[in-house]
């Protein structure tokens, strides 16, 4: 049998501590290993596989647009990125998107299209409020974005243009706020951060802010959007419109797309200002287009309100069996569990073991965050889990 875990360490750049696991198959919330183990997957692909894994919908797009049309570039217009445009626009509260092809992607292009709109309106002015904890990528503009150290030092000297606020504290960026801000760009839930939530008036204030004070609000929904807090993008939580959103991704259901939108006020992007040869090509706009379509009229995001009630529900439950654990929080199917010591690394390879797989986001904290089809009784299936590896990890 091929050793998968030699042919990696020999080939591939190690930019990754992987937990010792070759998954091979998919289906729904299940994965399987070159063993025929199987597991209860609550990482969806890094929140990626909204409607789980192998969805026949999704499939089925990609088998028929593979036979069909691949590729021609943004040189000519092809019917599933229109169809995903369209579908996109008319169910939220932006006019206009652009397609690339990751989170870190959309996020530079939005960055792009705040500061030519700063050069209009505001006489040149380029720099964007930031929090801390805030994860917006991988790029380098995006690694200044990303108010974390640990993402930052080894990369100086990172680009300048951003100015970093603890989150959930509207006090500080008003203080922030001079002459050369354009924009302030938040998550409406911290994911890989810690899974932080604001308060409920949060957002509201910001975009009250950014309007007196003539700034756009951009919100980073690449973990957020597409159903994973209970609604279909996470601003409609918190009943605030933003000038920006950017997505990724649940967007494609397991395909590499990502996507930034603007209303109107913000759309300033001409011929020649932005650009990507594989941005919204037909192949990914087709995935994407049949998984969005999916969970708009299959009502995913109230399952996943459900459902992830349930779940921090039960998890609540093990807190008060666990003293170990220190705090639950999350919102729909993204939550973390916070402990009072540092056994994530033990606990996730307990929970492996035990057929379930979970996400560490520091030496204290794993995150939950199952496709959004999941069920009560998968749920069930896996606090099971968690709780038996609990038993083992504590020690």
């Amino acid at each position: 049998m091929t050793d998968w875990r030699s042919k990696e360490s020999k080939y591939y750049m190690k930019v990754v501590n992987r937990q010792s696991i070759v998954i091979v198959k998919g289906d729904g919330t299940r994965v399987w290993d070159d063993q025929g183990k199987d597991y209860l997957d609550f990482t969806a692909g890094w929140a990626v596989n909204n409607i789980g894994h192998a969805n026949p919908v999704i499939t089925e797009a990609i088998q028929s647009q593979a036979s069909t049309l691949l590729q021609t570039s943004n040189q000519f217009f092809t019917i599933p990125q229109l169809q995903l445009a369209e579908l996109l626009v008319e169910n939220s509260c932006l006019d206009k998107v652009f397609f690339c092809n990751s989170g870190a992607e959309a996020n530079e292009g939005a960055i792009k299209l705040t500061r030519k709109w700063g050069k209009i309106n505001r006489q040149g002015p380029g720099q964007i409020i930031t929090a801390y904890k805030s994860f917006h990528g991988r790029t380098m503009n995006m690694v200044a974005a990303t108010a974390q150290p640990k993402y930052q030092e080894a990369w100086a000297p990172i680009p300048t243009g951003f100015i970093h606020v603890d989150f959930d504290d509207i006090s500080q960026i008003k203080e922030a706020t001079n002459e050369d801000t354009v924009a302030i760009m938040l998550e409406p839930v911290q994911s890989e951060g810690g899974v932080n939530i604001p308060s409920s008036d949060y957002l509201k204030m910001v975009k009250s802010w950014c309007d007196q004070n003539n700034l756009l609000l951009i919100l980073d929904e690449v973990s957020t959007g597409l159903g994973r807090l209970g609604k279909l993008f996470g601003y409609q939580l918190f009943d605030v419109e933003p000038d920006v959103i950017t997505l990724a991704k649940g967007l494609g259901g397991g395909v590499p797309i990502g996507a930034f939108l603007c209303n109107e006020r913000a759309n300033v992007l001409e011929p020649g200002d932005h650009g990507s040869t594989f941005g919204g090509n037909a192949l990914t706009c087709a995935a994407s287009e049949a998984s969005t379509r999916f969970i708009i009229d299959n009502n995913v995001p109230a399952n996943a309100e459900t459902v992830g009630g349930y779940m921090k529900a039960q998890l609540d439950n093990l807190r008060l069996k666990h003293e170990i654990i220190s705090d639950v929080r999350g919102i729909g199917c993204l939550i973390g569990v916070e402990f009072s010591a540092d056994i994530a690394a033990k606990l996730l390879s307990a929970c492996n073991d035990n057929g379930l797989l979970l996400n560490v986001t520091g030496t204290n904290l794993v995150r939950w965050m199952p496709p959004l089809t999941v069920t009560k009784q998968e749920v069930d299936e896996a606090i099971e889990k968690f709780d038996k590896a609990l038993d083992i990890a504590k020690v």
